[in-house]
């Protein structure tokens, strides 16, 4: 069986999606490939499976003609649909969503798609996110619908010891826009470095993807904090290297800050806690497979910076309930997200369609 993954550009959550279910798949006896309209950071990252870049439609149509995909998946894009019917692509079509940013965003999108998922849509599918499980169910309750939490290899991506830095870092990672509100974190950071003066601030983007007028802000927004001195910004690590930050940041004391206003499936979140990282999150909606308050993570709520920085405090002070954390986010992981039982599922949704 052939199965083809499109998406915008290899960048973020749906590259390291991509990268590892099109090689647990061939377990399973899917043969994967993906197709990106342009390229992307992603690209610096090793793939033994073919990766195609193109957007244009002669060259898309030869991929499908000589690929011969039993199904596609089609990552957030739903004008996809349409394109690859009428480039002659005859098999199963199944729109995937793994986040639109806001949760009016979604409903506006999923609702001004309906004339194009219903004629071309064979499945849709969701990585357990509430919000996009709702507009499904709402929306399109005709058409097969599954959820299922996205694959992790814990075993790849995992904690690895290192130097300990010689301060307690918070890191943060995503695009400078608005949704991931980066706002919050400079915030917390600057509260927190009133308690800790040594507090050093980590931040992980893609410079590619920022938002020019949020880019601007940003640095004016970092100058009047004064946290020149103690951010430092990294842009387009190599995703294996993510995991010795990631570590080294549990190491020292510190945590990943996850401030988004609504997520799908935020990889980076699984990818702290596999790494011994703990995690303190908004509760933005499909991190609710992932952190669980006080066992596997902690939230704080979105917009409440007091809040945020008690339970920071906590997180960095109280060893007990952080070691807890630590250890219970990394089994949960582990257990929750495994490859073997994403490749069931997926299979399992190809078979019944």
């Amino acid at each position: 069986m052939k199965v083809l993954f499109v998406y915008y550009v290899p960048s973020g959550g749906v590259d390291t999606l991509n990268r590892q279910r099109c090689r647990l798949l061939r377990q399973f006896g899917v043969h994967a490939e993906c197709l990106y309209y342009g390229w992307g950071a992603g690209l610096q990252n090793p793939a033994d499976f073919p990766v195609h870049v193109t957007k244009n439609d002669i060259a898309i149509k030869h991929i499908l003609d000589s690929g011969n995909y039993d199904a596609i998946v089609v990552t957030t894009d739903h004008k996809s649909l349409q394109r690859l019917r009428l480039l002659g692509f005859g098999g199963k079509l199944i729109l995937e969503i793994q986040g639109y940013g806001p949760k009016e965003v979604a409903r506006q999108q999923l609702t001004d798609a309906m004339p194009v998922i219903n004629a071309h849509a064979s499945a849709l599918l969701n990585p357990q996110t509430p919000h996009i499980s709702a507009l499904f169910q709402e929306l399109y309750p005709h058409i097969p619908r599954f959820q299922f939490n996205n694959c992790f290899d814990a075993a790849q991506f995992t904690y690895r010891p290192g130097p300990k830095p010689g301060a307690p870092v918070i890191a943060w990672l995503g695009r400078i826009e608005d949704n991931k509100n980066w706002r919050e974190f400079l915030h917390i950071g600057h509260q927190l470095s009133k308690v800790y003066g040594d507090l050093q601030m980590w931040m992980f983007e893609d410079p590619n993807l920022a938002i020019p007028a949020e880019r601007e802000q940003f640095v004016q927004l970092v100058d009047s904090l004064g946290l020149s001195q103690r951010l430092t910004i990294r842009t387009n690590v190599p995703h294996a290297e993510m995991q010795y930050y990631f570590s080294r940041v549990g190491d020292s004391g510190g945590f990943l800050c996850s401030t988004s206003k609504v997520e799908g499936a935020p990889y980076a979140v699984l990818e702290a806690m596999s790494c011994r990282c703990p995690v303190l999150s908004t509760n933005s909606d499909g991190v609710s497979t992932s952190i669980y308050h006080n066992q596997t993570g902690k939230f704080y709520r979105l917009g409440d910076i007091a809040h945020a920085v008690r339970e920071a405090r906590e997180l960095m002070e109280d060893m007990l309930l952080r070691e807890r954390i630590r250890a219970g986010a990394e089994q949960h992981v582990r257990q929750g997200f495994a490859p073997a039982a994403y490749g069931s599922h997926f299979l399992g949704m190809l078979q019944t369609i």
